[in-house]
């Protein structure tokens, strides 16, 4: 192996996709080549320090993306479902074979001599049979949402089979649903729908507590500034109060602590200067600082914990 079928080789040994003897060979010229050694480490540099740095996917791009393909994929595997379940399919793929051909006249007369029978042996007046229903199978995960802008939304919720279900947000089942998606951990992109749908029923208590859980706990901080718009109506109570504080001093995105800072000092209340002066003694943000040193002056208050 020379220098150059050794360069090409190099990704492919760092992804492991080459067979045994291609890395055996490989290394064996690497062992001998100082150049080729040095590339070699140079690559392995380059892909650790990518790995360190790898950018989270846009939250709302990912739903979208998952809703879609999830969309596809459910469509696909119900339409199969039927086809296997509906004899009918079958004989119809039976007529489309080169046998099909000599088959079609004898199946246009049976079935034509099947509905015939059937007619003539059904009593006059007969009511329709019912439909057999399946038992409903218990929900596991909610997978995608699509609220439609007037209070309703529609989900694909995942169970022993996925199907869809269509219903205001104000019912009861609907919006049990969502707060368990809220907390979903698989998937940040229903995590913010629901919440963002949530927002709109944040005078409920245990809405309230999921948005306040979102905000706390959520590792996606589009989830978290979803969770701060629904808080907005509740931000004088106290829980809501302590949560805030928490989230100015700690959270991990200073977006979240900007926006969570203007909710918590819109209710002024006498515990905010404390929290606000203790923020100044650790915060590395030069916005955020200017931000809270302003608040503290137009409360007339020292910049300084004491």
């Amino acid at each position: 192996m020379n220098c150059e079928a050794c360069g090409k080789r190099l990704p492919l040994l760092l992804y492991g996709e080459l067979s045994f003897d291609e890395e055996e060979a490989l290394e064996e010229h690497l062992g001998a080549c100082e150049s080729c050694r040095a590339e070699w480490a140079r690559l392995q540099t380059i892909h650790a320090v990518l790995d360190r740095h790898e950018m989270p996917a846009d939250a709302a791009l990912l739903a979208a993306c998952r809703r879609g393909l999830r969309q596809s994929v459910a469509a696909l595997a119900e339409i199969e479902q039927v086809r296997k379940r509906n004899p009918l399919s079958r004989l119809r793929d039976l007529f489309a074979s080169p046998l099909g051909a000599w088959m079609k006249p004898v199946g246009a007369l049976a079935l034509l001599a099947l509905g015939f029978a059937g007619g003539r042996l059904l009593p006059p007046g007969r009511a329709p049979l019912p439909a057999i229903g399946l038992t409903e199978p218990v929900i596991s995960r909610v997978r995608s949402l699509e609220p439609d802008g007037a209070g309703r939304v529609q989900m694909v919720v995942e169970e022993t089979r996925q199907r869809r279900l269509n219903g205001s947000i104000h019912d009861d089942r609907i919006r049990g649903l969502l707060l368990a998606a809220s907390r979903d951990a698989a998937d940040p992109g229903v995590r913010v729908d629901s919440v963002d749908l949530l927002t709109s029923r944040a005078e409920s208590d245990e809405v309230r507590r999921a948005l306040l859980h979102a905000l706390q706990h959520d590792a996606n901080p589009g989830v978290r500034l979803k969770a701060l718009d629904g808080l907005r109506h509740s931000a004088a109570d106290p829980e809501t109060r302590r949560a805030l504080a928490r989230v100015v001093l700690a959270d991990s995105n200073s977006g979240v602590r900007t926006q969570a800072i203007d909710l918590l000092t819109s209710s002024p209340q006498p515990d905010v200067a404390g929290v606000l002066q203790e923020l100044m003694q650790r915060e590395q943000n030069a916005y955020l600082r200017m931000k809270v040193q302003k608040v503290l002056h137009e409360m007339k208050a020292s910049v300084d914990t004491f």
